[in-house]
């Protein structure tokens, strides 16, 4: 393995924190928040738990979403005058659902190098260890909050042909799964992780409506959740329909709505690539494969 070294000069570092157990950290994070000369974090006094436990006397500043337009700016000018900045959050890789993407964009913008420091991240550890497949996949963050809007967000992945990775608040499991059972089906695949890495960590996996029964049996359902829905089988009752419509081609499908709502082409690539949870940008490669 090539041993990279850390640019001459100012930089900022992307440096991934245990999202619980304090041993997941690398060596390389360690050192490198031991010789920056500010390290900006999302809480400084939960990151001050980490730096306490790996005695690093880096002095801290905060950076997070309710300062990110104004400290953005501030951070690139101290490494502009030659500071070398540390970003982390509270968990995780900077940047992922958390505070990052300003600072990060502002520092590309004027020419700091920007260099990622890789370490744990919830929703992947949760899905190498799900049993659904791997092979193809897409995290989408969290769910909406809104029921109308999640409800869209999980129709938009119905017969989507990979797994779908979503973070979820723990006081709304249960109305989440409540709405993949009707939207989704009951059969649907699903994995809950809770407390990865953490001293109660669980994975619950099965049926929509059994984990979701399980989670409605609890007093109470605490913790870190990613929730994991495996793609449709073909013997599902509600999934059955869909992926049929999964194996018609794009180009077939965008005819087939242009037919029968009398839209554009750009109007029916955007319903199909909504339908099959992918980008618009990859329906539309797809569909100039048949063209």
């Amino acid at each position: 393995m090539d041993d990279v070294k850390a640019p001459a000069g100012p930089a900022l570092y992307l440096v991934g924190t245990p999202i619980g157990n304090l041993e997941d950290i690398t060596l390389r994070a360690v050192r490198v928040l031991k010789e920056v000369d500010v390290i900006a974090c999302e809480d400084t006094r939960q990151t001050q738990k980490l730096l306490n436990h790996y005695a690093i006397t880096t002095r801290t500043t905060s950076y997070h979403e309710h300062n990110e337009m104004t400290k953005s700016a501030e951070l690139v000018k101290e490494m502009q005058e030659g500071a070398s900045v540390a970003l982390v959050t509270d968990a995780g890789m900077p940047g992922i659902s958390d505070p990052g993407y300003r600072l990060i964009a502002l520092a590309i913008r004027h020419h700091l190098p920007v260099v990622p420091i890789p370490g744990a991240s919830a929703f992947l550890a949760a899905l190498v260890a799900s049993g659904l497949p791997t092979d193809s996949f897409r995290f989408s963050g969290f769910l909406p909050a809104k029921r109308g809007e999640r409800r869209a967000a999980l129709e938009a992945v119905k017969s989507s042909p990979r797994t779908q990775v979503f973070y979820e608040a723990p006081h709304r499991i249960v109305d989440a799964l409540t709405d993949v059972v009707e939207v989704l089906g009951e059969a649907r695949h699903v994995v809950v992780a809770r407390e990865v890495t953490k001293l109660h960590e669980e994975f619950l996996r099965g049926r929509a409506s059994e984990v979701q029964e399980n989670l409605k049996s609890r007093e109470a359902v605490k913790g870190e959740i990613t929730l994991l829905i495996g793609k449709p089988e073909e013997g599902d009752a509600r999934g059955a329909a869909d992926a049929s419509s999964a194996r018609v081609s794009v180009r077939q499908r965008v005819d087939q709505i242009m037919a029968e709502e009398k839209v554009d082409e750009k109007a029916a690539l955007k319903k199909v690539a909504k339908e099959r949870g992918v980008s618009k940008s990859e329906a539309y490669r797809e569909l100039h494969r048949y063209k």
